[in-house]
């Protein structure tokens, strides 16, 4: 198994932005379809967002269309989640995940093998 690793969350206030990076070896990110889970205290842990590897389909949960970009860099082997117009109800801890698929992305926390330690999201005045 490959232990992700992401980065970049932090404390920030209603309406701010925050980027997300994962860091992943070249060969999973070329080959498998990524995704994004949070988790909030005492809640299960759900699917944010995901990519194809191809990047052909990209799926969102409906709380965060239009205000958060999933994005990958294979030359960086570098998976992102851009969040714009943050808001309390988005504090969690935030996973990267890779799928057992390439082509198909998956809301289903089983269909992912490798996970990140996760990074806290904390959206606060």
């Amino acid at each position: 198994q490959e232990q992700l690793v992401e980065s970049g969350g932090g404390l920030v206030q209603p309406g701010g932005s925050l980027r997300l990076s994962c860091a992943v070896s070249e060969r999973t990110l070329n080959s498998y379809s990524m995704a994004w889970f949070r988790q909030a205290p005492e809640k299960e842990r759900e699917f944010v967002a995901g990519i194809s590897r191809t990047e052909v389909i990209v799926k969102y949960t409906d709380s965060v269309k239009g205000r958060f970009t999933i994005s990958r860099d294979n030359a960086r082997s570098t998976l992102y989640l851009q969040m714009n117009s943050l808001k309390p109800e988005d504090t969690a801890v935030y996973f990267c995940a890779s799928s057992r698929f390439a082509g198909y992305v998956s809301f289903h926390l089983d269909d992912y093998e490798n996970w990140g330690q996760g990074t806290q999201v904390t959206v606060s005045s």
